[in-house]
């Protein structure tokens, strides 16, 4: 694979791989893979990313960014998912971010980018509500303006991370005389408000990131609102281009992949190992086979960002074939864990089980079967596909 690249790139992969052995340590990988350290070592990892310049290579460099190249950037995340090192998270840096920057004021790049690029705050994600998931655009939550101030009242859910949350940007009704794309405001709120609560989901992979968000008469000031009232579906879509950009997961498939290859080679079945079995051998290069064709697309959507245009419906197609790919994968690595796999959350431990990763690679299966979901449902990815890239 090196010899793509040019001695600048070679350069910056090895600047790469160095800072990696050192920034992502075997202490701060168990802190972040723990349920209850989980905050506390990702917040770590992104201020080691921040010291090193590295926390938002995709934002301007007068805010803080870098000036890599598209290369520099599929370097850098190669080289991180094959360490096993976290994306940073999403919800601030890549999302509400973005809008920040394309629609906020000055006055809202100066308050919140540089406390998200030192991960002094902790976002999440108000879209969905329990009668608007994938037809966002017929979500209820109510903001009514009271001279500078406007109090919102509703509920949102399958809210990520939020019980960690200092801030939560969110989509709600400002008006509903017109279309139900019409009259949508994006306003930023501060969790710690009076009247925000928040509610666990209990989830099926045994971990608690799931929640609902409950509004009661929450005083948000008119100085959180991004943009213009009732603007928030159009700034809403971009930011969903970035979302399932980062849902494709590309690289994080490949390193997927060399575990499930390795894996394969260590499991006996019939007396041969099971990655020389043909059914299965030809199953995992079918993964492998979409996996590289995705990284071309991931690729020219990388380069049309770097050049300033926006990657369009190309995310729908990530997200679609990059979710896709990430459930095969844990479907065969089920496939290895065998019956090993087959025990139910909280039967056995791991030590029980006595099988060293069937107790990961099942709460990654469990939680892997919502990533068809969430940033938009693949059948609706279908959709858009079929509209702005087919023209039907």
């Amino acid at each position: 694979m090196d010899t793509r690249f040019n001695e600048q790139d070679l350069a910056f992969q090895k600047e790469v791989r160095q800072f990696l052995r050192e920034a992502w340590d075997e202490d701060l990988q168990t802190r972040v893979q723990g349920t209850s350290t989980m905050k506390e070592g990702m917040v770590e990892w992104q201020r080691r990313l921040y010291k090193k310049g590295w926390m938002a290579p995709h934002w301007p460099v007068e805010h803080g960014g870098t000036d890599w190249t598209v290369t520099q950037r599929f370097i850098y995340n190669s080289e991180r998912a094959a360490a096993g090192a976290p994306e940073t998270v999403a919800f601030g840096v890549t999302m509400v971010a973005s809008v920040i920057l394309a629609y906020g004021t000055e006055e809202q790049k100066a308050k919140f980018l540089p406390r998200i690029l030192r991960s002094e705050d902790w976002w999440c994600q108000g879209y969905s509500e329990p009668g608007a998931g994938s037809d966002l655009a017929s979500l209820k939550t109510k903001a009514e303006l009271d001279g500078d101030v406007y109090v919102v009242n509703g509920s949102k859910i399958w809210t990520t991370y939020a019980q960690y949350a200092d801030w939560i940007f969110c989509l709600v009704r400002t008006d509903s005389s017109g279309r139900k794309q019409q009259g949508i405001t994006f306003l930023l709120i501060d969790m710690t408000s009076p009247g925000v609560t928040v509610r666990p989901i209990d989830t099926i992979d045994g971990f608690h990131h799931l929640n609902e968000v409950f509004f009661e008469n929450v005083r948000v000031p008119a100085a959180n609102r991004i943009g213009e009232e009732g603007e928030g579906w159009t700034y809403a879509k971009s930011l969903l281009v970035h979302e399932r950009l980062s849902i494709a997961e590309v690289a994080d498939s490949k390193r997927a992949l060399s575990l499930l290859r390795e894996e394969a080679r260590r499991e006996i079945n019939g007396g041969i190992p099971l990655l020389d079995n043909p059914l299965f051998a030809k199953r995992l290069t079918d993964v492998e086979i979409d996996l590289m064709a995705l990284e071309y697309t991931e690729l020219r959507a990388l380069a049309a960002i770097a050049e300033g245009k926006d990657p369009g419906p190309e995310s729908s197609l990530l997200k679609l074939q990059g979710t896709e790919i990430q459930q095969a994968i844990q479907e065969l690595r089920m496939d290895v864990a065998g019956y090993y796999s087959g025990t139910l959350q909280g039967d056995l431990s791991a030590e029980e089980l006595g099988h060293d990763h069937a107790d990961a690679i099942q709460k990654l299966y469990f939680r892997g079967r919502a990533s068809s979901i969430y940033g938009g449902s693949n059948e609706i990815q279908k959709n858009i596909t079929a509209k702005y890239v087919l023209g039907l």
